[in-house]
């Protein structure tokens, strides 16, 4: 999990960290301090502490190492965490933030872990006028939303874009025996809802039957119940659209339960190396949400380095999009400096160089990929769906 003892509150940076810095670099003003409630406990835990607060360290140690942030002049600050464990709790994210902007002062916030969070804290990183770069936001509502809160910047596609790349690649191999039944289990949160929501739509226009279509609350511990429902039907595809607890639990509870269906697809955490580690050849063949291009030059480096200073690999979707991020977020700074209205103008204005590709301008607050135009929307190499092989996330 997190090198840094997770503490209720823990400022890093400061002295030590300034012992770091080049010796030619300028004289540095005080610590620039940055702000976020991150899932340290609770069933949010686990993809916060792979994807989201991993890259955070990673970026303030490199970055730290480097003299600090750059800012426009020349000038370097170093970087100071002010974090809060929300324990996977929407109103106790939405206190951390209010704490963070109104006791702690902080000079700009991180986004938290999850499509739920990120929704619940977005009225409050808008009312302080700070940028909200979302890198784990998953929702349909793109549009409305980023007419709602102009400080957003959302770096996944929708929903709806993930179903389509999955039910149309099920839908080149309805010819070649794969069947036509379905079985649905989602997590009864935003993500979920989000998702499911997509895929019975999607699943009716290719063709398809759904035969059993169950949800579950958010740490649910026995998820047997519906595995076992699921392999008295016997669906030819099994799509869970869950998250890094429930797909652990619902992979493992096939293995017991004799659940193998020709298609079996979990959501988040498939991409995670625990994953692998865990199933080993029984990962093999199992499909999942996103992934990453690990022959990419760029990715492979992220990879090293994110190995040597965090101890262990990232997973191979969303912590590339989470280290964008704040690619673009330093790129921003060192343009616009830390004025935080400055700092939005320029993210929606501005090209960005990313592990995932090269970003540009396509509107006035809108920022697009380096594939098709994603709105708001800074994709890269993201690829929708994709399965492990060699144990590795690669395109389908």
């Amino acid at each position: 999990m997190s090198k840094f003892k997770p503490t209720r509150r823990a400022v890093v940076g400061g002295i030590a960290a300034a012992t770091l810095a080049a010796p030619n670099v300028r004289a540095q003003a005080g610590a620039v301090k940055i702000g976020f409630s991150i899932s340290k406990t609770g069933p949010n835990a686990g993809g916060a502490n792979v994807t989201t607060l991993p890259n955070y360290q990673l970026w303030m140690k490199e970055t730290n190492e480097a003299g600090g942030l750059k800012l426009p002049g020349g000038q370097r600050r170093m970087i100071e965490f002010v974090e809060y464990d929300d324990r996977s709790q929407s109103e106790e994210a939405v206190r951390n933030i209010e704490r963070l902007v109104n006791q702690d002062k902080v000079d700009l916030l991180l986004p938290p872990w999850g499509t739920a969070m990120n929704l619940a804290v977005a009225p409050s990183f808008n009312r302080g006028g700070f940028p909200h770069l979302a890198s784990t936001f998953f929702v349909e509502r793109q549009p409305e939303l980023e007419k709602r809160w102009t400080n957003m910047f959302l770096f996944l596609d929708r929903p709806s874009t993930a179903i389509t790349a999955l039910t149309d690649l099920l839908a080149t191999l309805k010819d070649k025996g794969l069947g036509n039944t379905v079985a649905l289990a989602s997590v009864q949160d935003q993500f979920g809802l989000e998702l499911v929501s997509a895929a019975r739509a999607g699943i009716a226009k290719a063709g398809f039957q759904i035969v059993m279509d169950r949800q579950y609350p958010p740490g649910t511990q026995d998820l047997a119940p519906i595995i076992s429902e699921a392999a008295r039907l016997k669906p030819d595809m099994f799509l869970a659209f869950s998250y890094p607890p429930d797909t652990l639990a619902l992979t493992e509870q096939a293995r017991i339960g004799g659940l193998n269906p020709k298609v079996f697809y979990t959501a988040v955490g498939t991409a995670f190396p625990l994953y692998k580690q865990r199933f080993g050849a029984n990962a093999e063949g199992v499909m999942g949400i996103g992934g990453v291009d690990v022959t990419n030059p760029k990715i492979k480096d992220y990879i090293a380095r994110h190995n040597r200073v965090v101890g262990r690999e990232p997973d191979r979707w969303a912590s590339t999009t989470t280290y964008s991020t704040l690619q673009v977020l330093t790129q921003a700074i060192e343009r616009v400096g830390l004025d935080k209205s400055a700092i939005i103008r320029d993210v929606g204005s501005q090209s960005f160089d990313t592990i995932l590709g090269v970003g540009r301008p396509v509107a006035a607050g809108r920022v697009r990929g380096a594939g098709p135009d994603q709105g708001r929307r800074h994709q890269g190499a993201d690829l929708p769906e994709a399965r492990l092989a060699d144990g590795l996330i690669m395109k389908t």
